[in-house]
């Protein structure tokens, strides 16, 4: 037997994306019941989790609402096809939520293009996926990601002090120009 273990830092990552109001969820083309074991060791789902296996899911444009909001409420699938990953990305934005998709192959390449951004593996992905992301990660570590999302929002607000202080400061100033033309 061999044995393929998560990095350690997952859990901590996925810790770190709940706190900040990011939900994880997993697509893979293994085994449900490997995907549900992966699941539980690194947090993201507890012990009564359920997996949707791919050819239960079938094609997402046949579902009903009911079944698209359970589908789209889910944390792992199992065994799922390149256009299932594609349609899972489209639900999801379809629903107002920003997606972000990691992926290492040729299968991923679809979805990682219709994410609103694909992340690609730099050192075991494909040619194919790294052509289709918009990011690629060059250690291969999930907890990159939560790091670059934190430095991100931290940018981000920023910008906005900085765009309030400008404002504020130069308010009279833009307040007094736009007297004079009215007048």
């Amino acid at each position: 037997g061999f044995k393929d273990p998560p990095r350690a830092d997952i859990p901590a990552a996925i810790g770190a994306c709940r706190t900040a109001g990011i939900r994880v969820v997993m697509m893979t083309g293994d085994h449900p019941v490997t995907a549900r074991n992966i699941a539980i060791d690194v947090g993201l789902v507890g012990e009564d989790a359920r997996v949707i296996d791919g050819g239960e899911l079938g094609n997402l444009g046949d579902l009903t609402d009911d079944r698209r909001e359970e589908v789209r409420c889910a944390d792992v699938f199992a065994r799922v096809s390149p256009e299932q990953k594609y349609d899972l990305v489209r639900l999801h934005q379809a629903a107002g939520e920003i997606v972000a998709m990691t992926g290492d192959g040729v299968n991923d390449a679809p979805a990682l293009k219709r994410a609103d951004i694909g992340v690609a593996m730099g050192i075991r992905g494909t040619q194919v996926a790294r052509e289709a992301a918009a990011m690629v990660l060059l250690d291969d570590a999930f907890s990159t990601i939560v790091a670059a999302i934190r430095e991100g929002r931290v940018i981000f607000r920023n910008i906005q002090r900085f765009t309030a202080y400008l404002l504020s400061c130069n308010l009279s100033e833009i307040l007094l120009v736009a007297g004079a033309m009215a007048m």
